[in-house]
């Protein structure tokens, strides 16, 4: 029993790096609260990408069918919510004040709202849960049960939060060589970056 709980703990690892690596939207925003706004913000975005992730993870594991049918159900009105929410977060990063090198003392209190805004995109996302669904059914061992479904919804957490903290700390390790114009412009790329993402899927949402 103890070996199956190990090796569901060793495969919700490489789930949830797998699933984590990948650069998308979340990436970009984590990249760049980590070099504008510092290390807080930047493993606020990750914890609450992973902890969006180990929820899913969680639903699929245990099979609970009505969250997995709401979350199809509101597919198009999640994703506008979404796609409003980081048309949002584009404006406000091209257009903002850029933060410096050093930041302050309320924006290094703010990583609780970095953990929350991350979490609630990362919830905004059903197919999420489908390619848990997905990869669960297809990698759960033999005899797999609850305990062991909690041991592999632990290794997805552990999986994606290790995965943004190596981003964190990589990325955060280069902020303070970058000059007040280098961050001017990570600011309006990123900003324009994620309004383009948030359109597109606001477009989905529509189609």
């Amino acid at each position: 029993m103890m070996s199956i709980e190990i090796g569901s703990f060793l495969r919700g690892l490489g789930i949830g790096a797998a699933v984590a690596a990948p650069v998308g939207p979340m990436c970009l925003l984590c990249m760049r609260r980590t070099l504008v706004q510092g290390w807080r913000f930047g493993f606020g975005t990750g914890a609450g990408i992973a902890t969006g992730d180990a929820l899913y993870a969680l639903a699929a594991a245990l099979g609970l069918a009505s969250v997995m049918r709401f979350m199809v159900a509101y597919e198009r009105p999640l994703h506008a919510a979404a796609g409003a929410f980081l048309v949002y977060l584009g404006w406000r990063t091209f257009f903002g004040p850029s933060v410096s090198a050093h930041g302050d003392a309320r924006t290094a209190a703010s990583g609780a709202a970095a953990f929350g805004s991350a979490l609630l995109l990362t919830l905004t996302n059903p197919p999420t849960i489908v390619s848990f669904v997905a990869i669960f059914a297809a990698i759960a061992p033999a005899g797999f049960n609850i305990s062991a479904a909690l041991s592999m919804v632990s290794g997805v957490f552990a999986g994606s939060l290790a995965w943004w903290l190596l981003v964190t700390l990589v990325v955060g390790a280069a902020r303070h060589v970058l000059g007040e114009r280098a961050r001017r412009w990570i600011d309006r790329v990123s900003g324009a970056v994620l309004g383009l993402l948030g359109a597109a899927e606001i477009r989905r949402a529509a189609s």
